[in-house]
């Protein structure tokens, strides 16, 4: 909305505080600051408060606002004094204010940094985490005001009220003066106040996709007269499916004596309906996609799936209307999946929901997928189809303009009915909350993700969010990084999620292979040593093996404690007149099914030629099993914990509350409001682990090629060990000696980047480098310039011989093999030679920039780099300097800030990893240092994101001790940082 001009430019109204959230109980809200023209909403909002909560706002009672209040409330400078409202429809449901104050509790301004607060919230919409969301956007405005306290007074009786206080997370100070609870709140986020947020959003976000996942009734707006048409299949496949729920036809073009159709009531408008209806989708041109969002809001839709086409995919005009379409159903507080989405699925049997254009509603099983791509999803539900799997649920975002694959991560984490969850996604909008998501969820169940238009650099028509400049390779390792299993084609997350979904997790690389095929069990053989497992020789039961060979020798190998995983191969059996045998699929299916039923809990994976019936009847096994009783159990059998010795018992934990569990209530209000009291798990929901046993064995997953079973082995295999490791994670070394000076770092940083910083940035001189880097203990070998041969010979005799000769000039930094480098330079003599050998060859002094530097220990010259990409955040790399990392990408990431663990593997995860640790019989090298080095940069760059980037080239790793011999930094005002404010929905 367009406010009234405030007097002075500096008063001007703050935009950036406009913010759209997810509340409580999954529905949305506008949270926006009050302006002048708010006096008639202000005063219909505090009439329909109740005479309770106005006595707890002002401690007596005040039935009504007078015109002085009004104006009190309505008008701000945005600085000193404070309001925001919560907005749903256009109407205010909840505010809150502050006003600065002195150490007197009088008016103040700047530098004055403490301020009165308090809260008011409708009464129709306590419990629903508005007060919650607002403490948090207060406190946030008023940081960035330079106000570091807030106080409040509270009514003794109001304990909701002090209980909002108290949960935040933030530090707190209490005391009782004459007659009320005097409370002071420090602003300064916390760890605990950062967790309870971040819980908060997780617990929302997921009860939003939940509400749209299982409705209890569902409009089909769009809905055809005649067969055929967007909308009346989808009413059909609602149907077919058996949908639980009410199910309703509306079309404005509907004849007024039309009652029903397809069986279901038939209504022109949302509006001829007697009851509230929880999900509409919408299959109607985009032009008349407005109208219909209206009514649904008007109405008290919770959410809507939008079919229709014609928005960002049509270019800018029609990325505007999808803008639209998502300001206009968040304001009536609904999400939305689509536009151009192809539907959702809940296979529950309490729900049975087909809200797509998908035919054939699938199996109930245990997998979750999400896709950005309507014909991926197409794809992937034949797939799964085709090999008996089950879905728990299906998300077909479409253009993805509001619920996104961060939000399924949130609801996929606590739905207890999925196992493991497929993610197809063409953009990340939001990288940094997608890597924290993803390493929460994949603690507790594995994640795989395809990731399309790796190498495009832009973005599929429809996603408009931020494009992000770091490589894919990148991206790929940072995945990893959070346990995320990403494959690079649908068919192999098919794979991996049948095997995950089906089977325990190993607890190790050591594969056994037996079969009826010496080729066969060669082929995986190989296979597995290229996808780095190792496998034991494989068993060859010859062609003669009977079912109940296959049963022994599979119960043989899952017993042996020197494997922990199978794989078996199978092809058809040859009769006595010499043809093939193919019908005895389900005979061997069984077997197999027994021995693994009786056996320890270890992966069976089979691959098989042209048997029929075998990859049917094992995927019959369990492809519709009953839910476990915790969200986060493991798929299949009975099952330690990942890397438990075999034969284990589960690991077993408390689960996070599911989306559909009854939980205590919110607190949120006022300095006298009430609001229902919020949930006791007022923190992030830890990543527990737990190993229920299934009602049956879980299924075995069937394979038509060596490779791809074993892929999907070595995939299951590296995610266990990441889940053992994550059990127990690295730690962030603080660095609290004489060596790190943080506050000498930020001066220094304020001082280098001035009181107007050039948005674009500044690079540091080499000097400068030096300094900010020497305050995290990073020392860097000092460089003289030699613009002249008696500059170079003072230079050498200042650092002392021996030296190196080296040219900055940009073209040749870091280019020995151009003849820009000398070394081992002894005495005078060779110094001056050198000098006009360069010179002679490459040009003149002015030209090449000369340098004189004393000369390291030798060792491996290695690079350690650090940047910030708007999207992703902080990433550390390390690499061997030269052609490994700039020839052939030889090079690792790790997102800052990084622990102790992730150095480790940092400087292990390279493929000449093995140079640093006596190759060929050289000395290894100095890895522990190496570690620090990596630590501290990690430390500097996550202590000040004004240093955007900064190269250490080369850093020559010694047997004893390293040399940084280059450094370049860049500074630069620091870029947003929209995970550590208060939660908000993205606006793309």
């Amino acid at each position: 909305m367009e406010p009234t001009p405030e007097l002075s430019p500096h008063h001007a109204y703050p935009d950036h505080w406009e913010a759209d959230v997810v509340l409580r109980d999954g529905g949305t809200a506008r949270i926006r600051p009050i302006t002048t023209d708010d006096a008639e909403r202000l005063v219909s909002f505090y009439e329909q408060v109740s005479d309770e909560s106005k006595y707890y706002r002002f401690f007596a009672p005040y039935p009504r606002l007078s015109d002085r209040d009004v104006h009190r409330f309505t008008h701000h400078d945005y600085v000193d004094r404070v309001g925001l409202a919560v907005t749903i429809g256009g109407e205010f449901i909840g505010t809150v204010r502050f006003d600065r104050i002195n150490e007197q509790g009088r008016p103040a301004s700047a530098p004055a940094d403490e301020a009165e607060v308090a809260f008011l919230v409708q009464d129709a919409h306590q419990g629903r985490g508005v007060a919650s969301a607002l403490l948090e956007h207060i406190a946030a405005v008023a940081r960035e005001r330079g106000i570091r306290r807030f106080a409040a007074e509270v009514l003794p009786a109001n304990n909701k009220m002090i209980k909002v206080f108290r949960d935040a997370g933030y530090t707190q100070q209490r005391s009782f003066e004459d007659g009320s609870v005097h409370l002071t709140l420090d602003l300064e986020p916390t760890e605990k106040s950062l967790a309870v947020q971040r819980g908060r959003e997780q617990r929302a976000e997921a009860r939003s996709v939940q509400r749209l996942l299982a409705p209890g009734s569902v409009a089909v707006i769009g809905t055809g007269r005649t067969p055929g048409g967007v909308g009346r299949t989808v009413l059909r496949n609602l149907l077919a499916a058996g949908f639980t729920g009410r199910t309703y036809a509306v079309n404005r073009a509907f004849d007024e004596g039309l009652a029903t159709l397809d069986g279901v009531p038939a209504h022109r408008s949302l509006g001829e309906i007697d009851e509230q209806v929880d999900l509409a989708v919408i299959a109607v041109p985009a032009h008349r996609v407005p109208e219909a969002v209206a009514d649904c809001g008007e109405h008290g839709v919770q959410g809507l799936v939008v079919l229709s086409a014609g928005y960002a995919e049509r270019g800018s005009a029609g990325r505007e209307l999808q803008r639209e379409l998502v300001r206009q159903a968040r304001s009536y507080g609904m999400r939305i999946i689509g536009p151009n989405a192809f539907g959702i699925i809940n296979t529950a049997e309490s729900v049975r929901l087909n809200a797509s254009l998908a035919p054939e509603s699938p199996a109930r099983g245990r997998i979750g997928l999400f896709t950005q791509s309507g014909a991926i999803g197409i794809a992937l539900l034949s797939g799964l189809h085709r090999r008996g799997a089950g879905l728990s649920s299906f998300i077909s975002a479409g253009n993805r303009a509001d619920v996104s694959g961060n939000d399924f991560l949130q609801y996929s984490f606590e739905d207890p009915d999925t196992d493991v969850a497929l993610l197809y996604l063409e953009s990340l909008g939001n990288p940094r909350k997608f890597t924290r998501l993803a390493r929460r969820t994949a603690a507790v169940k594995p994640v795989v993700v395809v990731k399309g238009a790796r190498h495009s650099g832009t973005n599929p028509p429809g996603h408009a969010v931020p494009v992000s400049r770091i490589p894919d390779a990148t991206v790929s390792a940072l995945m990893r990084q959070a346990g995320v299993i990403r494959v690079d084609t649908v068919t192999e997350m098919v794979d991996a999620g049948l095997l995950l979904a089906g089977q325990p997790l190993p607890a190790g690389p050591r594969v056994a292979i037996l079969g009826n095929s010496e080729s066969l069990g060669l082929l995986t053989y190989d296979a597995c040593l290229a996808e780095g497992l190792r496998p034991r020789p494989p068993r060859d039961l010859t062609t003669a093996a009977s079912p109940q060979d296959f049963r022994d020798a599979l119960a043989e190998a899952l017993a042996d404690g020197t494997c922990d995983a199978v794989i078996v191969t199978a092809i058809p059996w040859v009769g006595e007149n010499g043809e093939a045998e193919t019908g005895d699929g389900e005979v061997l299916a069984a077997a197999l099914r027994g021995a693994a039923a009786g056996g320890p809990a270890k992966p069976v994976a089979v691959v098989h030629v042209e048997i029929g019936g075998l990859a049917e009847a094992l995927a019959a096994a369990s492809s519709t099993a009953a839910p476990r009783t915790r969200p986060t159990t493991l798929a299949g059998r009975p099952a330690a914990a990942p890397g438990a010795p075999t034969g284990a018992a589960p690991a077993t934990a408390t689960a996070p509350t599911g989306p559909g569990t009854e939980a205590p209530a919110e607190t949120a209000g006022a300095a006298g409001t009430t609001e229902t009291t919020e949930t006791t798990e007022t923190t992030e929901p830890a990543a527990t682990e737990a190993a229920d046993p299934p009602a049956r064995p879980g299924r075995i997953p069937a394979y038509p090629a060596a490779e791809r079973a074993v892929r999907a082995m070595a995939e299951a295999v590296k995610y266990a060990q990441w889940r053992r490791q994550a059990a127990t994670p690295g730690k962030v070394p603080e660095f609290l000696d004489e060596t790190t000076d943080e506050p000498g770092a930020a001066a220094l940083i304020d001082t280098l980047l001035g009181t107007a910083p050039d948005p674009r940035g500044r690079p540091l001189t080499h000097d400068e480098a030096r300094e900010l880097l020497g305050r995290y203990g990073i020392p860097v070998r000092p460089t003289l310039p030699a613009p002249d041969p008696e500059a170079a010979v003072a230079a050498a005799a200042r650092l002392g011989y021996p030296v190196a000769l080296k040219t900055t000039a940009p073209h040749l930094r870091h280019r020995a093999d151009l003849g820009g480098v000398r070394l081992d330079l002894t005495d005078e003599d060779a110094l001056r030679r050198a000098y006009a050998e360069v010179t002679e060859l490459l040009g003149k002094p002015a030209e090449l920039l000369p340098v004189v530097q004393s000369m390291a220990p030798r060792g491996v010259d290695t690079v350690v780099r650090a940047s910030i990409d708007a999207a992703a955040g902080a990433v550390l790399s390390f690499g061997l300097a030269g052609a490994p990392s700039e020839l052939l990408g030889d090079t690792a990431h790790r997102l800052v800030p990084a622990t102790d663990r992730d150095a480790a593997e940092l400087i292990r995860s390279i493929k000449a990893a093995p140079v640093l640790f006596g190759w060929r019989g050289s000395a290894p090298v100095d890895t522990p240092a190496l570690e620090e080095l990596l630590l501290r940069l990690s430390r500097l760059v996550d202590d000040h994101p004004e240093v955007v980037s900064v190269a250490l080239e080369p850093v020559v790793v010694a047997p004893q001790g390293l040399t940084v011999l280059g450094a370049t930094v860049r500074l630069a005002p620091p870029p947003p940082r929209g995970d550590l404010g208060p939660r908000r929905l993205p606006n793309y």
